[in-house]
């Protein structure tokens, strides 16, 4: 790790009420690590028996809508503006679910149950290959096992059934 301002290489040290963290001796500052910041969502339709799924290009499995917050972007405005760009839908109402760092892409998901406007779902052709409806139990077996989807994903099912949206 390298320091993001001088370029200086970091050494851990311990902060009083952080514990390790990076420490930059050029510039006398810790250095907290940066990560990107995404929404994940999982989509359910305006009767609430069905749930979204994608696949993005190049992927086998099916896994949850998502993107990248923009630099001054608020997570709610990206909720909207991703399921736009990538459906051409508009999104009805949302709720935030809960959060998970998804180490391999060094990314903080903030998860959101959405409700979907009726219409036709149209798959931006850049970015998804394929977008289907499945029961709510039926998306649980063809989201990607093991995944920060499937964890989404079940506990998006459990407010669904639990009618908390």
């Amino acid at each position: 790790m390298y320091c993001s301002v001088c370029g200086e290489k970091l050494a851990l040290v311990v902060h009083k009420q952080e514990g390790l963290v990076p420490y930059c001796k050029n510039c006398g500052e810790y250095r907290f690590p940066q990560f990107a910041t995404a929404v994940s969502l999982v989509v359910t339709n305006r009767t609430k028996d069905k749930v979204l799924l994608a696949k993005h290009l190049g992927q086998e499995d099916y896994i949850l809508i998502a993107g990248y917050i923009k630099k001054g972007e608020t997570a709610e405005k990206a909720v909207t503006r991703e399921f736009k760009e990538e459906t051409k839908q508009n999104v009805v109402k949302y709720k935030y679910m809960s959060s998970r760092y998804h180490e391999p892409r060094n990314v903080l998901m903030l998860n959101f149950l959405i409700i979907a406007e009726n219409g036709e779902i149209i798959a931006d052709p850049e970015e998804i290959e394929e977008c289907r409806w499945f029961d709510l139990d039926e998306a649980l077996d063809y989201v990607r096992k093991n995944s920060v989807a499937e964890a989404f994903l079940k506990s998006a099912i459990t407010e669904i059934k639990n009618n908390k949206i």
